[in-house]
C-alpha cells in the first residue's frame, strides 16, 4: 500500500512539474498579450507549440495588429505561418496601410505575400511612388536608341514614375515588363516622327505618346509620369546604311564584271583551240594533194604544163601573202 501510494504521488509530481513546465514557457506571452489587450488562450499556445509555429510571431503580431485597430483572429495568422508566409510583414503591410487610409484586406495581403511579392514594399510604393530608370542601367545599357525616319539616331534616357497597386499585385506584371514596353513606346514614337528635330525641338512629345499607349495595363503598377532626362543625337543610320548598300552594290557590279571577263576569257581560249583544230584539218588537206596529183598523173588526167600551171599559182600566191604581210603557209 505504502509503495502504491508513493508511485502515485511521485506521479502526481511529476505531472505538476511539467504542467508547470509547460506554464512557465507560455505564461510569458500569455500574460504579454492579456495586458496588451489581445488576449490568447494558454490552450492555443500550446497548440501552436504542439503545430511547430512560432507563438512568440503570432502573439506579436496580434498585438501590433490590436493596436492600431485592426481586428485579424489569431486562426488567421497562424494558417497564414502554416502556409509559410511572414506574418510580421504581413502584420506591419496592414498597419501601414490602414495609417495611409489605404484599403487593404487581410485576405489580400495575406495573397500578396504568399505570391513571393514583398507587401510592406508595395504598400510603402502605394504611399511613396518610385521612379524607374528607363533602361536599367543595371542591365548594361545607358540609353534607348531610336531611328527617325530621317535616319538620324536618338539615344534616350527616361525616368518613369510608378505606384504599386494593390489590387492588381497578384498576377500583375513586374517592373521589367513596365521598362520594356516604356522602351518601345519611345520607339515606335521615334520611329514614326518624320525628323529627329521634331523630337528635339518637343520631348515631351515621347511622354504624351507612350502615356496615351496604356502601358501599365496588366501590371501591379500604375505609371503617373514619363519624364525624358536625357536625348542625344547619334549616328546618321540611314547615310550608313546606304554607304552600305552603296558599297555591297559595288562589290556586286564587280562580281558580275568579273564574271563576265572569265566568260569571255573562255570564250576566247575556246576560239583559239577552235583555229588551232581548223588549220590542222587544213593542213591535212594539203598534206593530201601531193597524192591527188600523182594519182592524176598516174591515170594520165594532169599533164607535165598542167602541174607547172599549178606551181606557178602556189607561188604567185606566196609571193601575194608575203607582200601583204601574211606569214605564207608551208
Amino acid at each position: 500500500m505504502d509503495i502504491t501510494m508513493m508511485i502515485l504521488y511521485i506521479a502526481i509530481a511529476l505531472f505538476a512539474i511539467i504542467f508547470l513546465a509547460i506554464i512557465g514557457k507560455f505564461f510569458g506571452l500569455w500574460f504579454r498579450a492579456l495586458l496588451s489587450g489581445a488576449p490568447v488562450a494558454m490552450g492555443r499556445l500550446i497548440g501552436m507549440w504542439l503545430r511547430h509555429v512560432h507563438g512568440a510571431s503570432i502573439v506579436e503580431a496580434r498585438i501590433m495588429l490590436t493596436k492600431a485597430g485592426i481586428p485579424v483572429d489569431s486562426d488567421l495568422l497562424e494558417t497564414h505561418y502554416l502556409a509559410r508566409g511572414n506574418v510580421t510583414r504581413v502584420s506591419q503591410a496592414l498597419v501601414a496601410a490602414n495609417k495611409a487610409n489605404i484599403p487593404l484586406p487581410y485576405q489580400r495581403a495575406a495573397a500578396i505575400d504568399l505570391a513571393g511579392r514583398d507587401v510592406l514594399e508595395a504598400v510603402k510604393t502605394s504611399v511613396n511612388p518610385k521612379v524607374i530608370d528607363c533602361p536599367e542601367p543595371a542591365k548594361g545599357k545607358t540609353t534607348i536608341d531610336a531611328v527617325a525616319k530621317d535616319g538620324i539616331q536618338l539615344q534616350v534616357k527616361a525616368r518613369v514614375t510608378v505606384r504599386a497597386n494593390l489590387e492588381r499585385l497578384v498576377g500583375g506584371a513586374t517592373e521589367e515588363t513596365i521598362i520594356a514596353r516604356v522602351g518601345e513606346g519611345i520607339v515606335t514614337t521615334i520611329g514614326s516622327s518624320e525628323s529627329y528635330k521634331v523630337v528635339l525641338e518637343t520631348p515631351d512629345l515621347i511622354s504624351k505618346r507612350v502615356l496615351e499607349k496604356g502601358l501599365d495595363a496588366g501590371t501591379a503598377f500604375e505609371i503617373l509620369s514619363i519624364d525624358i532626362a536625357d536625348i542625344d543625337v547619334g549616328e546618321n543610320v540611314g547615310a550608313k546604311l546606304q554607304a552600305d548598300q552603296a558599297e555591297a552594290d559595288k562589290r556586286r557590279f564587280q562580281a558580275e564584271a568579273e564574271k563576265r571577263r572569265a566568260s569571255a576569257q573562255a570564250r576566247e581560249q575556246e576560239m583559239v583551240a577552235l583555229v588551232q583544230e581548223n588549220r590542222a584539218k587544213v593542213v591535212l588537206a594539203e598534206a593530201e594533194i601531193p597524192l591527188a596529183i600523182s594519182e592524176a598523173f598516174r591515170k594520165g588526167q594532169l599533164g607535165v604544163m598542167d602541174y607547172y600551171r599549178l606551181s606557178n599559182i602556189q607561188a604567185d600566191t606566196r609571193m601575194r601573202g608575203s607582200i601583204s604581210g601574211e606569214k605564207p603557209e608551208k
